[in-house]
């Protein structure tokens, strides 16, 4: 599908790709803001996924280099779990274009309204460390995988999904959670991003423009982590879970409304 793409176009969708950066950082959930955006820009579905990959894997990656660059993540340590997500996110990428995600599709606002309530009521939520339930090694080749896949498979809560599991398998403080989050996020967006430009369906010029916004957007959210942790972090989830539940759910049951 050909795009008009004239200055307007380019300044809202940096705009909108800053705002993206900004909450995908803290909460994850990016997604929610750039894909409305491009489907209104122009673009076929899967351009648009396509293209969001790449202007997303901008942000993460920001994101990602600022909490190494701190001290935040150490690599080495989350070196399985970063292949078994890229793994995990390449399958899942394969997958979709072969069969209907409409299951996840129906599924995925039921499991975002868990989240919200998770991150409301659980107690485990702080600064603090807690107790490990499983070994990183397990992490990796379960959930690391699974999230991975879902990620490429699907992709709305991602982040989310891998905050919370840090949280309560691992036992990270919720402003580690969210730094390894990013990690491997980015991992897998890299990875489904790979493939989509084999399929030649990513719109270069918008994508590059959105990048910058989301590098931008990531950096000054990434700041915000680390100097207020769980007063920022756990709102955002929480509204940005609510926020994707509400899409969600009347995409895929508003027209029982009107």
């Amino acid at each position: 599908m050909d795009v008009t793409i004239t200055l307007d176009l380019v300044v809202i969708l940096f705009a909108v790709a800053t705002a993206a950066g900004f909450v995908d950082s803290i909460a994850g959930g990016g997604g929610l803001i750039a894909m409305p955006a491009l489907l209104a820009a122009g673009l076929s579905p899967v351009q648009a996924l396509a293209t969001n990959k790449l202007q997303g894997t901008g942000g993460t990656l920001s994101a990602s280099f600022y909490f190494i660059s701190r001290g935040a993540v150490h690599l080495r340590e989350i070196r399985l779990a970063i292949v078994m997500t890229f793994i995990g996110s390449m399958l899942g990428t394969l997958l979709v274009q072969r069969i209907d995600a409409g299951v996840l599709e129906q599924a995925i606002p039921f499991l975002m309204i868990g989240i919200v309530l998770y991150f409301i009521f659980s107690p485990r939520l702080s600064s603090d460390q807690s107790r490990q339930v499983i070994s990183l090694s397990v992490f990796s080749f379960t959930v690391a995988v699974v999230i991975g896949f879902y990620d490429g498979f699907f992709g709305p809560g991602t982040g989310s999904f891998f905050t919370i599991a840090f949280v309560s398998l691992l036992g990270y403080s919720i402003t580690s959670a969210t730094a390894h989050t990013k990690v491997l996020n980015c991992t897998s967006n890299i990875a489904s991003l790979l493939f989509f430009i084999i399929g030649g369906h990513v719109v270069w010029t918008i994508g590059l423009v959105m990048m910058v916004g989301q590098v931008l957007g990531a950096r000054l959210g990434s700041g915000m982590v680390l100097s207020r942790g769980q007063t920022v972090i756990r709102p955002m989830i929480v509204c940005v879970s609510l926020a994707m539940t509400v899409k969600l759910l009347w995409g895929n049951y508003g027209h029982l409304l009107q």
